[in-house]
């Protein structure tokens, strides 16, 4: 089973806790080149929402997301927020308590939702929908669970997202898995999977890129991949000093973005 799926493997390491998620925000919020922000750029979305929603979020990882905008959040949604990891909910459950609001939060699996027919006005499946083995299982779940009409906010990336890392990744991989750089739900093939179960898919780009200035970002983010376990410490140390050549020459790397965000109508 590929690693992107393996619930097992996905609970147990790659998302026991918050970790590894939280090194891969950061490069993020430290280094894009959009002053918007991903988080709300999103949430450009997500407001045109009814101001009473009842929203349902599936792998929702540190609530982040919410932190980030709950300036944003209308008083009148109701908001269950949910994953497959129990450490990753309690990162979630970390971040928003400070917030006051009666969030909820339960462990779930995307592919069996316990909640009736006709529930939500919206689910969020923020880059998580390649997380899951039986995706038109989950997608179908998802659409039960919407009302007539009710949305999915699926976001995810394209091809080229962070191809200059990859390619890092690659130098230092000693024992390269074959799906260690496939990605079964992305901008490119999501589309179709979305349009086979809904009645109307809609596409939008996020313009962004990174510009790197400090070493450990960088190296955090190559220990928090899902190959981390399979990256030899040796090659990692001559890596580090070709980068620390490269920001010393040029003064950043640049790592291309490639992402954004469908909405699927019931």
């Amino acid at each position: 089973m590929q690693r992107f799926t393996d619930q097992k493997y996905l609970t147990q390491d790659q998302y026991k806790d918050s970790g590894n998620l939280d090194a891969r925000i950061a490069i993020h919020q430290k280094f894009s080149v959009n002053p918007q922000g991903w988080f709300n750029w999103i949430f450009d979305t997500l407001v045109q929402l009814p101001a009473e929603s009842k929203i349902l979020e599936l792998g929702c990882g540190s609530a982040e997301m919410w932190k980030e905008c709950a300036g944003r959040i209308p008083a009148g949604w109701v908001i269950t927020l949910t994953d497959l990891s129990d450490g990753m909910l309690d990162a979630a459950w970390r971040n928003l308590v400070p917030l006051g609001r009666n969030f909820k939060f339960e462990q779930m699996d995307a592919q069996t939702i316990p909640y009736p027919d006709k529930t939500f006005d919206a689910v969020i499946a923020n880059h998580m929908l390649y997380h899951v083995a039986d995706r038109e299982k989950a997608l179908i779940e998802i659409k039960r669970v919407l009302k007539n009409d009710g949305r999915l906010i699926a976001t995810t990336v394209g091809n080229a997202h962070m191809r200059e890392m990859y390619q890092l990744l690659k130098r230092v991989n000693t024992n390269p898995r074959p799906d260690m750089f496939v990605n079964p739900f992305t901008l490119e093939n999501g589309f179709q999977q979305l349009q086979n179960i809904f009645s109307l898919v809609k596409k939008s780009q996020y313009a962004d890129n990174l510009e790197v200035t400090e070493l450990e970002p960088l190296v955090a983010y190559i220990r928090s991949s899902i190959s981390a376990a399979d990256v030899s410490e040796e090659k990692l140390g001559e890596l580090k000093k070709d980068l620390i050549a490269t920001l010393e020459k040029e003064g950043k790397i640049f790592i291309t973005k490639d992402s954004g965000l469908f909405e699927a109508l019931k």
